[in-house]
């Protein structure tokens, strides 16, 4: 006996934040970063600053995360079809992965022109970094707050919320650079203040990228082990075992869980498998807050059919 049990309508966004208010602050921040990003480029190219540009072309990545992230937040709320039976909310999860790989080819750049440019260091006009690099403390300051009040358990927000706050510490890394090179007429500093910029966007591009692929590959949800599901499967009245256990999830905040039940010859035969289906999908609500769950009931006669793949 196989049975199915999806409610996706009453888990699918229940994490505080609405949909909409997402996307307000989303376009608030994006509108801000825009604005900046192109003056900060024309001063980083009169400057001659590394640091700048590397902070302004993170800037362009922040853009274009917060823009996808848009996208997406329009994606996945598209009801599921008998194409995308699970609807698209693994959209989102692809958008972390891009602001991740993004993230690490961008640093990689980076760090290589920092070191190119620590043994051969141009002039840098040391004010001009001081105060863009001061603004864009301001800037980002805005735009991370108003990521922070977006739902960042959605991993397609919380891509756009490292974007911006990696770009946050770039620039105060740069208008420290800044000032020492202001006061010292050390220009060493730019290049070390890049690559302290591209140190923070490998870390944060490869956590995202390792988050996403844990979806993808289908890795048990956070907070969820095999063991732990078994052990509350297995300790409802009338299970006898339980096998061929799976743990994945659609996107961040949707853990589906398979398995194959093993129960008792008497449930069968006095009908109480239903309750045991709604006794079993009770518990991982509660402990796991799973609403999407398939299982199949079989008597412990049918154990012979199932010698393969017990995991």
């Amino acid at each position: 006996m196989s049975t199915d049990h999806s409610n996706h309508s009453a888990h699918a966004h229940s994490h505080g934040v609405s949909v909409d208010a997402d996307r307000r602050y989303l376009w608030g921040a994006l509108s801000v970063l825009v604005v900046f990003m192109v003056g900060e480029v024309v001063i980083a190219f009169l400057s001659n600053s590394l640091a700048l540009l590397s902070d302004a072309a993170h800037m362009l990545t922040d853009a274009g995360a917060i823009a996808i992230a848009i996208w997406v937040s329009y994606v996945v709320v598209r009801p599921a079809t008998g194409r995308w039976t699970y609807g698209l909310e693994r959209a989102e999860i692809l958008s972390g992965l891009a602001n991740g790989v993004t993230l690490l080819v961008l640093g990689l750049i980076i760090a290589v022109e920092a070191v190119r440019r620590f043994f051969v260091p141009p002039v840098v006009a040391g004010w001009a970094v001081v105060f863009t690099a001061l603004a864009g403390i301001v800037v980002n300051v805005i735009a991370t707050a108003l990521l922070a009040r977006a739902n960042r358990q959605s991993l397609n927000i919380r891509g756009a919320y490292q974007h911006i706050l990696t770009d946050l510490y770039g620039f105060i890394g740069t208008a420290v650079a800044g000032l020492i090179i202001v006061t010292t007429q050390w220009v060493h500093a730019d290049a070390i203040a890049s690559l302290i910029v591209a140190a923070l966007m490998l870390r944060a591009g490869w956590v995202l990228v390792r988050d996403a692929s844990h979806v993808l590959l289908e890795g048990a949800p956070a907070g969820m082990s095999v063991e732990t599901v078994r052990e509350h499967i297995s300790g409802l009245e009338g299970v006898v075992r339980v096998h061929d256990l799976h743990l994945w999830s659609v996107g961040t905040g949707t853990p589906v869980v398979s398995a194959h039940i093993v129960a008792d010859d008497a449930a069968f035969a006095d009908g109480r498998v239903p309750a045991m289906l709604d006794a079993v999908q009770g518990c991982l609500s509660e402990h796991f807050d799973v609403q999407h769950s398939t299982f199949q009931f079989e008597p412990e006669a049918h154990a012979g059919h199932e010698e393969r793949g017990r995991f």
